[in-house]
């Protein structure tokens, strides 16, 4: 059963009871991501992140630590393009403690100067290893190019040069401007009392001034081009894409069903062909990435650089063929029953649950009951699948990034021009 509140603030709580289990999930989401920063402030979202669980005047960052350690429990936080999350997940009995701990970490961080320059080296450390996993590099690089310009085009983290920029100064003005309660809202999952929890809420939450700074949110554009970065790897990593849909699209059950088909899992055409059948890849997928009001669908594969030509040709070869004949019927009903089952499977823990409760705020601000959402799946039919697709795949609308050993390999958006 899902609730919700109002604080005399504005905050807004959310709850979903499970009896049945025993723990519970509690997280307070901020309406803000790096979606809402300037380029030379980059990362500063992050970096707050990271720095409310440095010490408040009552606990140092080793008691916060303990005190959630104490109990079994798990304290984190992470951050998104358009919002970000501090959460923890206790046994249903602690949650008043829990909820106190995240109100302090919340209200009353320090920002300590000597912890927000040890903070900083973790940050960049954090930058480094990213820039050091091309597999995940690969996908900032074509994000970056894809919508360059736009702040939905820049990395999470931030760049060593904004991130060595950000100082106590702009991190408390930032948040600010935007922690407030018309931006914040309470979510929790898994054993827990409706009303009590929105007493202690109103208690411990009832300070947060109200609304803030006005955000002026335009979608980015999308440039088709390719881009290729040198660098020494063993294998080439390729991300192929093009421009997607909204978190609220009236076509977004077809895009979840195409994405799986393509690429969503071992039964996948992509896989099949590329992995299966021709032994060319060890990791071969399909993705999409939506927002409120865009997102980008993208196929991304690592390969030798011998084989690129050849992974090139089929992954472009099974996107001109879903584009022209959609799928076949048992593909449709196989990814149908896919998409059911992950999601089922996805929510039996009071952390997902919480997640979807947050995410079906941010995006539709109401609950979305999984019925709607079986319903969605079960109506989607292989006419809007060739739609979707025939739109999605246009060569003057896809890009492509690739990263490694070039060895002589130039492409330009000609390498799309099979699709049309």
């Amino acid at each position: 059963m899902v609730s919700r509140s109002t604080l005399s603030n504005g905050v807004r709580v959310l709850t979903e009871s499970m009896p049945h289990v025993l723990s519970a999930t509690i997280g307070i989401w901020v309406e803000n991501g790096s979606r809402y920063e300037e380029p030379i402030d980059n990362g500063v979202s992050h970096f707050i992140e990271h720095l409310l669980f440095k010490g408040t005047p009552t606990r140092t960052a080793a008691q916060i630590a303990e005190q959630i350690d104490t109990v079994g429990g798990v304290l984190n936080a992470f951050t998104g393009k358009e919002y970000t999350c501090y959460y923890a997940k206790v046994l249903g009995q602690d949650l008043p403690m829990t909820t106190e701990l995240l109100a302090d970490i919340f209200l009353n961080s320090l920002f300590d100067p000597a912890e927000i320059d040890r903070e900083r080296q973790v940050v960049l450390q954090e930058i480094s290893q990213a820039e050091d996993t091309p597999d995940d590099f690969i996908h900032d690089l074509f994000t970056l190019n894809f919508w360059r310009g736009h702040p939905l085009a820049l990395p999470i983290f931030g760049s060593v040069e904004t991130v060595n920029r950000i100082d106590r100064a702009l991190l408390t003005s930032f948040m600010a401007e935007r922690y407030r309660a018309g931006r914040i809202f309470i979510a929790a999952a898994g054993r827990i009392d409706h009303q009590s929890l929105v007493r202690d809420c109103e208690r411990l939450f009832g300070r947060i001034a109200g609304n803030g700074r006005v955000e002026k949110v335009e979608p980015p554009k999308e440039s088709p081009i390719v881009v290729a970065e040198e660098k020494k790897l063993e294998q080439m990593h390729i991300c192929i894409g093009g421009p997607g849909l909204s978190q609220v699209s009236k076509l977004r059950y077809a895009s979840y069903v195409l994405n799986t088909a393509l690429g969503g899992g071992m039964s996948s055409r992509l896989f099949q062909e590329v992995r299966e059948k021709r032994g060319r890849v060890y990791s071969i997928y399909s993705s999409m990435a939506s927002y409120a009001d865009c997102g980008y669908f993208l196929t991304y594969a690592g390969t030798n650089p011998e084989w690129l030509d050849e992974v090139l040709e089929v992954t472009l070869k099974e996107i001109r063929k879903v584009a022209r004949d959609g799928l076949k019927p048992d593909e449709l009903e196989r990814a149908k029953s896919q998409i059911k089952g992950n999601m089922l499977l996805g929510l039996e823990g009071t952390e997902s649950r919480m997640n979807r409760l947050a995410r079906n705020e941010i995006y539709f601000q109401r609950e979305v009951p999984l019925e709607e959402l079986a319903q969605g799946i079960d109506s989607v039919t292989n006419d809007q699948i060739i739609e979707l697709a025939s739109s999605w795949f246009q060569p003057r609308k896809m890009a492509m990034a690739l990263l490694g050993d070039l060895k002589g390999h130039k492409y330009d958006t000609s390498v799309f021009s099979e699709l049309g």
